[in-house]
């Protein structure tokens, strides 16, 4: 016997559905959309891939076995149907027939074991998503089966990330180390990436579904939040993503401009290099907590677009478990620092990226400012995104960072993305993305033991066990979940800004 969950009606409600005008207007076919995104994508291949603004690029044309609802549900994509055996060993996934990638070569079970042992054997960032696969077989070109060496209650989710997207194997062969020509079974086809400057999708005529209305969508990269705006307003842009806070009532002047505001799956923290001093010491870790103004931060810097943290991840993501927070407390702070030794206080170096998240260089001088409020000297060190990326991505022993700023989107909305990627010792840099190097051998244990146990209550426990000695911890400086605020033109319809801060225009067209 095993548990069958079928799909099929939701997949037949999915597509009945059509394209809801408001009254009055008509979809135009064709059309060329113009997005002003805040950063280059790092890589536009999902094995190099790491971050939202490459995703958004990413989803257009390439397309993921399950995809993930603007309400976090899970939906069938490229596989239409699933069962899972009793004992949670064996995946079976029935595959979506005649879908072609772009260059011609066929969808099939191949491809999905394909891509799933290429994440794994190049160790790729995200390949923790897949690790329990220990086998991909083939059973027919419709039905892969995924053997499993434990349980992993997180796998189904998992495949709806957009960094394990299918992608076709001879592009994939042939591109080499060339990661600037995806080729997935997308609604857009990729058509040119000038890096640094934009990336142009087509809209691929022979698309499986239904096809998309635009003709191209361009992502034009630009860093600075007061040329994005000043393009969203004049229409050189007719979308533009993270918009500062401050230029909303501006913008919302506009007749022309409509600025939309969704809360998000991503925190916004400042990470500790565990391993060296100062932050070593827990009691610095904690200080430094304290030193901060949490709330003044969302208040003011931000106006309200975010929510101080009291937890490692969000409200409303599975796992999350709310924490008594580290309250603005700047005499408890210099106490702390005392106690470790540092009475006449210290100096360190804070990296910090500019035009990634939203104020991030602004909440970095705030933070400069408050920490020297408490005797801490923070020298600021401003780098550009991919470059900030290589600089990180360092284990231990290399790294030179003490402090950085970054942010992590739970996009999956389970908390094993936010916790087990963030703060097991296996994903310690460069294998992950954890740059604190915590390393605690109880965390781990009960990341472990959420990941493998399919009891849903079992799996909250031990996610707020593991929550409570993190938040103990404090390999961060926990700061605030990060709102987006994006900006779109009168007369784009079908827009949409997903919690995984994504942009997604695969059904946006403009109307007559």
């Amino acid at each position: 016997m095993s548990k069958r969950f079928s799909l099929v009606v939701v997949l037949a409600l999915f597509l009945a559905v059509t394209l809801v005008m408001p009254s009055g207007l008509a979809a135009r076919e064709g059309g060329d959309l113009d997005i002003a995104l805040n950063t280059d994508p790092e890589s536009l291949d999902p094995v190099e891939a790491s971050s939202s603004p490459a995703a958004t690029v990413m989803l257009h044309s390439l397309e993921t076995l399950f995809d993930m609802t603007e309400d976090m549900e899970l939906e069938p994509l490229l596989a239409e149907d699933y069962e899972i055996s009793e004992d949670g060993l064996e995946y079976d996934l029935y595959l979506r027939e005649g879908v072609y990638f772009h260059d011609g070569h066929y969808f099939d079970a191949e491809v999905v074991k394909y891509n799933i042992e290429r994440l794994q054997d190049e160790e790729a960032v995200f390949s923790f998503l897949v690790d329990p696969v220990q086998e991909i077989e083939v059973v027919d070109d419709y039905h892969a089966r995924l053997h499993l060496d434990e349980p992993f209650a997180p796998l189904l989710i998992n495949l709806s990330h957009d960094f394990i997207s299918m992608i076709s194997p001879d592009a994939a062969e042939e591109a080499g180390d060339d990661d600037a020509d995806p080729v997935g079974t997308g609604p857009f086809e990729f058509e040119e990436w000038t890096r640094g400057e934009e990336v142009v999708l087509e809209r691929y005529d022979d698309y499986w579904g239904d096809n998309a209305y635009l003709d191209t969508v361009t992502f034009n990269i630009v860093p600075e939040d007061s040329t994005r705006v000043v393009q969203v307003e004049t229409g050189e842009a007719d979308v533009a993503v993270f918009i500062p806070p401050y230029e909303r009532e501006r913008l919302e002047a506009e007749p022309d401009v409509e600025v939309v505001q969704t809360e998000s799956l991503r925190t916004i923290y400042a990470g500790f290099h565990t391993r060296n001093e100062p932050f070593d010491d827990v009691r610095v870790r904690q200080a430094f907590n304290y030193a901060i103004d949490k709330e003044a931060i969302v208040e003011q810097i931000l106006e309200g677009a975010g929510r101080p943290s009291d937890a490692p991840i969000a409200p409303g993501i599975f796992g999350y478990s709310e924490q008594e927070k580290y309250e603005y407390n700047p005499e408890r702070a210099q106490e702390l620092l005392a106690e470790a030794g540092y009475e006449d206080g210290l100096e360190i170096t804070f990296h910090h990226p500019e035009g990634r998240y939203t104020m991030d260089a602004t909440i970095a001088q705030a933070i400069q400012s408050q920490l020297a409020d408490v005797g801490v000297e923070a020298q600021l060190e401003t780098m550009e995104w991919t470059t900030y990326l290589d600089f990180l991505e360092r284990s231990p022993e290399e790294a030179e960072h003490e402090m950085y700023l970054l942010g992590w989107g739970t996009v999956t909305g389970d908390a094993d993305y936010g916790l087990y990627s963030m703060f097991h010792s296996s994903e310690w840099a460069p294998a992950g993305s954890d740059y604190t190097y915590l390393g605690h051998e109880e965390v781990d244990e009960l990341l472990e033991a959420a990941q493998s146990d399919p009891d849903e209550d079992n799996r909250e426990e031990y996610y707020a066990e593991a929550t409570e000695i993190i938040w103990e911890e404090a390999p961060w400086l926990f700061l605030h979940r990060d709102d987006q605020m994006n900006a779109v033109r009168d007369g784009v319809e079908g827009i949409v800004f997903h919690p995984r801060e994504q942009v997604i225009s695969a059904e946006a067209y403009f109307a007559e």
